[in-house]
């Protein structure tokens, strides 16, 4: 697995410490993340960020992924952990044990594991980083223009309660 926008095409995330240019954010102390887990978190009010969640669950045929709203205890404490903002959430926050990745490096990480026919769109990694956040950012800053909100957080059904990161991770210390 390569992280993309690395520098060090042959790195896994754990190799680089991270290079300049990476877009690795790397936590070493205390992740709130267990080693190994995979962690997706989203804007639990935007109907795109739903749609986004719904698309992981019914491909993520391996379970390897866990979900959080950046609105919840366990979402919120990981956004802190990363230095990232608890208020404002205009990107996803994809995290792999103590590093996080945002943007189109999340989404490209994401999908190139969810089975063979996604990992085509690994060839994005060719186009500069700055562009596809650019893309990335476009969208966005947009999405409840386009797509809209919700009032509040929607509540996975019973069937996927299970995807979903336990809130009682944030009290956990």
């Amino acid at each position: 697995m390569i992280t993309p926008g690395c520098p060090n095409w042959g790195c896994s995330g754990a190799v680089c410490d991270p290079a300049p240019g990476c877009g690795v954010n790397a936590r070493p102390s205390s992740s709130p993340v267990a080693a190994g887990e995979r962690v997706i978190l989203f804007d639990g009010v935007c109907k795109l960020c739903n749609a986004w969640c719904r698309f992981i669950i019914r491909h993520d045929h391996g379970r390897l992924f866990r979900l959080a709203s950046v609105q919840s205890p366990a979402g919120q404490r990981i956004l802190a952990h990363f230095d990232m903002s608890t208020t404002t959430f205009d990107t996803m926050l994809y995290v792999e044990g103590d590093r996080a990745f945002e943007k189109s490096d999340a989404f490209l990480r994401i999908v190139v594991q969810l089975g063979w026919s996604w990992k085509l769109l690994a060839v994005a990694r060719l186009c500069p980083r700055v562009v596809r956040d650019w893309c990335y950012d476009r969208i966005a800053l947009n999405r409840y223009t386009i797509f809209g909100r919700y009032d509040q957080c929607v509540l996975p059904s019973p069937d996927h309660e299970r995807r979903f990161l336990d809130d009682t991770i944030a009290d956990d210390d």
